[in-house]
Formats: C-alpha cells, structure tokens, sequence
C-alpha cells in the first residue's frame, strides 16, 4: 500500500545559524527568496522559508485559508506591527496584509491554501515551488 507524504510526517531540521547561508532559495519577489518545503496540489496546503532582505516587501494579498508566519531571524512587518525574531503570527482566512522587512529576516510560512495578490488576482503563493513563483513574478 502507497502511503502519500501526508500520511506520514515530514521531518525537517534547520540549522537556524546557518539559515542565511543555504543556497536552495531562489527568487520569488524583488529582494524575497522562497526554499519551498512541501506543497500538497490536492489541498494547496504548503509550507515555505521565506528569506527578506533588508527592504524587501511583498505586495499585499488576502489569505483564502490560515496563514502561520514564524519569524525565525530578523524582524517583519504588516499594518498591524512588526514581530521580531521568535514571534508566531497566524492570519486567519479573509485577512489581508502587505509585509515588509526593514533590515531583512526570514520566516518560516506555513499556508492552508494559496493567497491571492491583489496586485494580479491570478497570481497566488503557498503552492507553486520557487521556479513557477519566479516565472509568476
């Protein structure tokens, strides 16, 4: 019997140290890297690092389903605040936010489904792997 990669756990260490320095990132949004750890087509469940650097933004979009944002270095921020290193943000579905970094971070994102960009109704995150985001951009 075939067991999908949702019946069984997936495992990651991260090396938080050495976070900055993995080269398995590649380009999402001007000044955004994404290193994509999972996505499920079926549901749109996923889960990504997202790395800033300083400055960097990305446009604002609405979460169709709950969006967990771990911020593991540095600090982000949205219209609500900002949330420095170690803090859990969870935005539940129907929310909208932009999110920017002032001196760069990376976070861990963990989406229940794809959220749709204002900027381009089309274009969604949390599913596509690092390639079709770029292509998206």
């Amino acid at each position: 019997m075939n067991k999908s990669a949702f019946e069984a756990p997936l495992v990651f260490k991260l090396a938080l140290d050495a976070l900055g320095q993995q080269s398995d990132f590649v380009p999402f949004r001007p000044g955004v890297e994404i290193s994509q750890l999972y996505r499920n087509e079926a549901s749109g469940a996923s889960a990504a690092l997202l790395r800033y650097a300083p400055g960097a933004s990305v446009p604002e979009h609405v979460h169709e389903g709950y969006e967990h944002v771990l911020v593991l270095e540095g600090e982000q921020r949205d219209h609500r605040g900002s949330y420095p290193a170690g803090t859990l943000v969870v935005n539940p579905p129907g929310t909208r936010h932009a999110v920017s970094s002032a001196q760069g971070c990376i976070a861990l994102l963990i989406w229940q489904s794809p959220v749709r960009f204002i900027e381009a109704p089309a274009e969604a995150i949390g599913v596509r792997d690092g390639r079709d985001a770029a292509r998206a951009r």
